[in-house]
């Protein structure tokens, strides 16, 4: 799959088609997340259009591929007046159809864009030990990891998994444009991307 990339704000007209993609993304990946397929799938439908209804610390974007929804991003800012400083990039994911085509770059530099906008000066994901690429994702947008948690999470057949911490500090000289991103042309920049950081959706 390839062609036209999009990336907006989704609304609570689009829970339908964000309720099919979230919920293949937890199919075919379950160790990136903590929410569980059989979780999501009893939501009902109100509650999901309610989530993508923008508010002024929660908004989700979707990637659009062709017109096809085919990746997922949240991002919340926290609200307690001593941690507003702070933003978590959450429910990260990409179609295994669509991988390649830079929509999780497309993804992040949104988020990214978004936190900028809320002011915040840092901005933190979790992502569990077998997502490599996404973690090498992140780590090209300048996020490092701060610690790792053993232990963290635990798979359908009871297996432990480590989930890494990152963190990305806006406030930092450089912070504004990853290397990598210095040299992007226009056309869309190819990066291969698997489901990624830990959901709290």
């Amino acid at each position: 799959m390839s062609g036209e990339l999009n990336v907006r704000l989704l609304t609570a007209e689009d829970a339908a088609v964000y309720r099919e993609v979230r919920l293949a993304a937890l199919r075919a990946d379950p160790d990136a997340f903590i929410t569980t397929a059989a979780e999501f799938e009893a939501r009902t439908a109100d509650s999901i259009a309610a989530q993508l209804t923008p508010r002024q610390s929660f908004v989700t974007y979707g990637a659009f591929l062709n017109g096809e929804l085919v990746g997922l991003t949240t991002l919340a800012r926290e609200e307690r007046p001593r941690l507003s400083h702070r933003a978590n990039l959450l429910g990260v994911s990409v179609a295994p159809e669509a991988r390649g085509q830079g929509c999780g770059d497309a993804l992040l530099r949104a988020a990214l864009a978004q936190a900028r906008r809320w002011a915040v000066t840092s901005l933190h994901l979790a992502v569990t030990e077998p997502q490599t690429a996404a973690r090498r994702l992140y780590e090209r947008h300048g996020f490092r990891v701060w610690g790792t948690q053993p232990d963290a999470v635990r798979d359908d057949a009871g297996r432990a998994l480590s989930e890494h911490h990152l963190c990305l500090r806006l406030d930092e000289p450089g912070a504004e444009r990853p290397k990598d991103q210095r040299r992007t042309p226009k056309r869309v920049r190819r990066c291969i991307f698997r489901s990624g950081a830990r959901d709290g959706t």
